[in-house]
């Protein structure tokens, strides 16, 4: 296969449809995304059968967290669907607009309009096909998937289940997945800049920093999660135990899982031995500086290479510090600006981090596993951006337009 010449022309091809869809209104958009939730629906028999073969040949490649990010199972599907209605029932981005005049007389307005053609890289989620798939249907874009190879089948099972909704309206190319294993093909993306006008890496580090490196096309970086949760001395501690193991366990496979534990020094002897048992109990391995280990002689010394790691699993690494202070300079040394929390009591400290630490999210007594679209209220994303432009945090509809100014006159020119 010429894969530049295929990837070019599935380019090709969702130009053309993006610019019908992005003439379309806001009814026919949400239509259309009922007709496909309905098709997910219906097709989820042959799309869970599609994922067995992924699923079977990733059992010997991958951890057990992988292997749960890649499983189709009804229940799943069902949500897919269940979150495709829910992208359906959200207010028109395309819609917002802000006006005004100036001394000339001009007439100024600013509309907000789709991007065009989106591209999205990602590794074995096969779900995400579907988010990013609804969020750009309903914000007026065409996007072009390249999924990973590990979930080939369950990506192919799943684009053609919506694919008679998109030929249905006159749309065949809008939707388009990269159907070839070939790596080769990101870099084709990559390449594709004036056909492509937005590329977005979802997946592990070194994705990510392969994408932002060498890439044409402009990026939003959706980066890893190397997330934090600070006990805080005046916290409650029965409240710190459930939204750590809540962070952390509740699926430790995603970015928004919990993988540092930093606990105030006036707490630890109180707290560590509780915690670090109810950790290991939900089979959690435990990693330490040397007081944590003093606490928890079971744990394992955390080495400075295990500071700045995301796991992706149930390990996890806990540190003593001695106040709110050394935790922020903690977390803003080792995080990797996705989401860090608080547990507290005292408003001054809670104040203090959240205006300080340096992340897309900043949590108060609440577990990192909140950050999310559909949790946010955006139906679904289509990643978490941890970079500050153009969007920053879960990436929703909003985030996936762009604006452009409509100026009219009366015959005005400029003296």
């Amino acid at each position: 296969m010429d894969v530049e010449k295929y990837v070019y022309g599935l380019l090709d091809d969702a130009k053309a449809a993006g610019m019908k869809l992005a003439s379309m209104d806001a009814k026919s958009r949400e239509s259309l995304l009922l007709r496909i939730a309905d098709l997910i629906d219906a097709g989820s028999p042959a799309i869970v059968r599609a994922n067995s073969p992924d699923m079977e040949s990733a059992k010997s490649k991958m951890t057990k967290s992988e292997l749960d990010r890649l499983i189709l199972t009804p229940e799943r599907v069902k949500a897919i669907a269940s979150d495709v209605r829910a992208v359906a029932a959200l207010p028109d981005p395309l819609k917002k607009e802000e006006s005004w005049s100036v001394p000339s007389g001009l007439r100024i307005r600013k509309v907000s309009v789709p991007f065009g053609v989106i591209g999205v890289v990602y590794e074995n989620r096969p779900n995400v096909t579907i988010d990013i798939a609804s969020l750009c249907i309903k914000s007026g874009n065409a996007c072009l998937l390249r999924g990973s190879a590990s979930a080939l089948n369950s990506n192919r099972a799943l684009v053609a289940a919506i694919a008679p909704a998109l030929v249905g309206a006159g749309l065949g190319g809008a939707i388009a997945l990269v159907d070839t294993p070939d790596r080769a093909a990101v870099d084709v993306m990559m390449k594709a800049r004036g056909r492509l006008d937005l590329l977005i890496p979802r997946g592990g580090a070194g994705l990510i920093k392969h994408t932002v490196e060498n890439s044409r096309v402009p990026v939003i970086e959706t980066g890893t999660g190397n997330c934090h949760v600070f006990v805080d001395e005046s916290a409650d501690l029965e409240m710190a135990e459930r939204i750590v193991i809540n962070s952390k366990t509740q699926r430790p496979s995603v970015c928004n899982a919990e993988e540092k534990l930093l606990v105030h020094r006036k707490i630890a002897k109180a707290f560590i031995p509780v915690m670090a048992a109810a950790l290991r109990e939900k089979g959690v391995e435990i990693r330490g500086c040397p007081e944590t280990l003093k606490l928890a002689p079971y744990a394992k010394p955390a080495t400075e290479e295990d500071w700045p790691k995301e796991y992706l699993d149930l390990i996890i690494a806990i540190k003593v510090v001695a106040d709110v202070n050394e935790a922020i300079a903690h977390i803003n040394k080792y995080n990797s600006k996705h989401t860090d929390a608080i547990i507290t009591q005292n408003a001054k400290n809670a104040e203090l981090f959240t205006r300080n630490v340096d992340a897309a999210v900043v949590m108060v007594n609440a577990s990192t596993r909140f950050t999310d679209g559909g949790q946010f209220g955006f139906g679904a994303e289509v990643g978490i951006s941890t970079q500050k432009l153009h969007a920053r945090g879960p990436m929703g509809l909003n985030e996936l337009t762009t604006y452009k100014y409509i100026v009219k006159g009366n015959g005005q020119v400029r003296a």
